[in-house]
């Protein structure tokens, strides 16, 4: 199955289904790593005839659905607090690494040829640069050929953990979205000319269809759906594109039991090469599940993933777990759960 199937574009909700039988394993929740979940699910249907039924319907909607027990396994992007974990009697884990990325819609300017600071970005999320010719963004794009025209936000209509990561992203470079708009996984977007689209697969189709656009997305989308993606500049004031190594290069110093219940932010990490807005996807489980069966085959899922999934996790840019990672998340998270 290419990407092309399994990523399609501005549907409200999508379900990836792999097998209907009884034994399948149930998922929802974010959208960022819907594209790699397919990709493991294909082979791993493959050498188990276990199928895996997710929807990729945002993280608050698998926030959502793991509460009220209607899946073995939540996903999202937007951690929760260690005291929201107790009190819910859930464990949590990072399953996947990846970007999140400024995309565009400029005639005549491709992937790359445009930079950008963050605190100029946070401005242009804001409306407080509204035309593409606005001169901090010249000043950043020499000879680049930018047009008198209005820049149209381009977010996400539902709850979403691609949003609280750019959000907190733009609150640790931008004191005035930090005050004035904050992080969230819904916020109030300030900017006058915006549009809303459902999930990653959403903003993606609205970015390619309406110029002078300026939106976020996981980069496997961006890549696949052939968007524009913006230069950022990171925190040692190098501009980097997104890929595997500049999200390997932020990730690379996290200390991931530091946080309880591992949720720690990466953005705006140090790093000559590191990529400013790198996040994990995080997965929550019941530590005394109803189906213990199914919680089993969900553990069975990520372990193979874990070990045999790498390859295909960098072919679209994530990142996967290193091995002392997931060992400790076996030993550590894993072991709390009831079997």
């Amino acid at each position: 199955m290419n990407f092309s199937r399994i990523v399609i574009t501005a549907v409200a909700t999508a379900i990836v289904s792999f097998s209907s039988a009884a034994a399948d394993i149930t998922g929802a929740g974010a959208t960022f790593p819907f594209p790699i979940y397919a990709k493991w699910a294909e082979a791993y249907k493959v050498q188990t005839d276990i199928g895996l039924n997710y929807q990729s319907i945002g993280s608050s909607g698998g926030i959502r659905q793991i509460k009220a027990k209607t899946v073995a396994f939540g996903a999202t992007d937007a951690p929760l607090t260690g005291a929201e974990l107790d009190k819910e009697g859930m464990v949590q884990f990072p399953a996947i690494i990846g970007g999140t990325v400024p995309v565009f819609n400029v005639d005549g300017l491709r992937k790359g040829d445009l930079r950008v600071t963050g605190p100029v970005l946070a401005d242009m999320f804001m409306g407080k640069i509204s035309k593409w010719n606005d001169p901090k963004i010249v000043e950043l794009n020499p000879g680049k050929k930018l047009p008198d025209a209005p820049i149209t936000i381009v977010h996400r209509a539902d709850g979403s953990g691609t949003t609280f990561n750019w959000t907190d992203y733009l609150s640790s470079v931008s004191p005035d979205w930090l005050n004035t708009v904050g992080r969230g996984a819904a916020v109030k977007w300030p900017a006058p000319t915006s549009v809303g689209g459902k999930g990653n697969e959403g903003v993606a189709a609205n970015v390619n269809r309406i110029k002078n656009s300026l939106g976020y997305v996981e980069y496997a989308y961006a890549k696949r759906n052939n968007i524009a993606v913006m230069q950022l500049m990171n925190k040692d004031g190098n501009y980097v594109m997104p890929d595997d190594e500049t999200f390997s290069a932020a990730a690379a110093g996290a200390d991931w039991f530091s946080v309880p219940g591992m949720g720690l932010s990466i953005v705006n990490q140090p790093g000559a090469k590191s990529y400013p807005v790198t996040t994990a996807s995080f997965i929550l489980m019941y530590k005394s599940p109803t189906d213990k069966a199914q919680s089993a085959e969900v553990l069975k899922f990520f372990d193979w993933s874990f070990k045999n999934g790498k390859k295909m996790a960098l072919e679209l840019e994530y990142v996967p777990l290193p091995d002392a990672l997931t060992k400790q998340i076996r030993e550590r998270v894993w072991s709390q759960i009831q079997k």
